[in-house]
């Protein structure tokens, strides 16, 4: 029998020095930051921010904006929790060919949606509000892995036919959403599902830290039209939420109706505060799924995890939560924002396995293995994740 004490015992390799591979790894970054934030000679470039983004992420966006031979405007607001364009801004706006947004209201705003439709590029920074986040593994992983693992899960929807997208886990859920053949060819024409994850294509919008998302659904598979009633309902069990410090202890029932939560189940403080914030609300990110294998899996702040197979949940609320407001006040979202959380969910689309257990089945497709071979070993690159 051992007596030795365990620090004694060394089976694996110490983590390497970071003044070795620092510099190196930097640029890796660099590389990614310069590529998604793809500036053309003569852009009018405008920064869309709020008081609290880290001053150096807008003084590297500015530096790399003027070495492309582009302009560049700033306009803050009091916060980055904007729930519609202000009327003030949309000048400044229609002159930019390229906008870069901390603002809530960015990917759902008619106004913005019309500006993309006629061209404008836009990169939203909710993953990128700090400059240190540059030396961090998702930073640097290759945002063309990120693009082929967005394609590989887009191949998976099955073509000319209806499908229902068929989310569970073992705590019960069991939630569908239905789509037609053309609300598949609309989600899945956005620039992300085509594996676009710079912001060097016409009418484009991107995330950059890469990736949060795209959604296995959300409005763009009726082209951003509210109106359009999405055929969807059933339960989720989320295992966690943003705003909450740990993962629920109970087994939160979520029950929809439509598009629309209509009953929270559960005695915890958790669940009742979950169902003060989300009766009446409206599913809008319908699985918000992460791509990127270095982000880690359990740091779901601000907006839900963006690991492969991580999904987020996001529902807008009738009113503004209390909860929310007195819990995180600076949260970059409004209060009328939840985003339900689930890292172990099975998925189908049809009967194609989109996510089993929370594993992206992408990451092992041979396109996406082959393609992750040209940057390195493609297991420690796709499957050694981040907790």
């Amino acid at each position: 029998m051992m007596t030795t004490n365990d620090a004694n015992f060394v089976g694996l390799p110490p983590a390497v020095a970071s003044h070795v591979t620092q510099t190196r790894e930097f640029f890796q970054a660099l590389d990614n930051f310069t590529r998604t934030f793809a500036f053309r000679q003569g852009d009018r470039v405008l920064l869309l921010t709020d008081p609290l983004l880290d001053p150096r992420v807008t003084q590297a966006i500015s530096g790399h904006a003027q070495a492309r031979g582009a302009t560049v405007r700033q306009l803050m607001e009091s916060s980055s929790r904007v729930e519609q364009i202000p009327d003030e801004a949309k000048a400044l706006l229609e002159q930019a060919t390229f906008v870069v947004s901390t603002w809530f209201c960015s990917i759902i705003d008619p106004y913005a949606i019309a500006l993309r439709r006629q061209g404008q590029r836009w990169v939203k920074i909710t993953y990128f509000r700090n400059l240190d986040l540059l030396h961090t593994p998702q930073a640097r992983f290759p945002i063309d892995l990120v693009g082929e693992l967005t394609r590989a899960t887009a191949a998976r929807y099955p073509k000319g036919e209806a499908f229902d997208l068929h989310f569970t886990d073992e705590r019960g859920s069991d939630f569908r959403i239905h789509f037609t053949p053309e609300m598949r060819e609309n989600l899945l024409a956005t620039n992300r599902w085509r594996g676009r994850m710079g912001a060097d294509e016409d009418g484009c919008y991107v995330h950059y830290l890469a990736s949060h998302g795209p959604n296995l659904w959300d409005h763009n598979a009726v082209r951003n039209d509210l109106s359009v009633p999405t055929r969807m309902g059933g339960v989720l069990y989320p295992q966690w939420a943003v705003g909450f410090a740990r993962p629920f202890a109970e087994r939160i029932g979520v029950h929809f109706d439509g598009e629309y939560v209509s009953r929270v189940d559960g005695e915890s403080n958790e669940a009742r505060i979950l169902r003060d914030m989300l009766i009446g609300g409206r599913m809008i990110e319908g699985g918000g799924c992460g791509f990127n294998p270095k982000a880690p899996r359990h740091n779901v702040y601000p907006a839900g995890s963006n690991a492969p197979g991580a999904l987020h949940f996001g529902i807008d609320l009738v009113k503004p939560a209390d909860y929310i407001r007195r819990t995180m006040p600076d949260w970059e979202e409004p209060p009328v924002h939840v985003d339900l959380v689930t890292l172990d969910a099975t998925v189908k689309a049809g009967d194609q396995l989109l996510i089993d257990q929370g594993f992206l089945c992408a990451l092992r497709d041979p396109e996406v293995v082959q393609a992750a071979a040209r940057f390195g070993d493609p297991v420690a690159l796709l499957e050694a994740g981040v907790d």
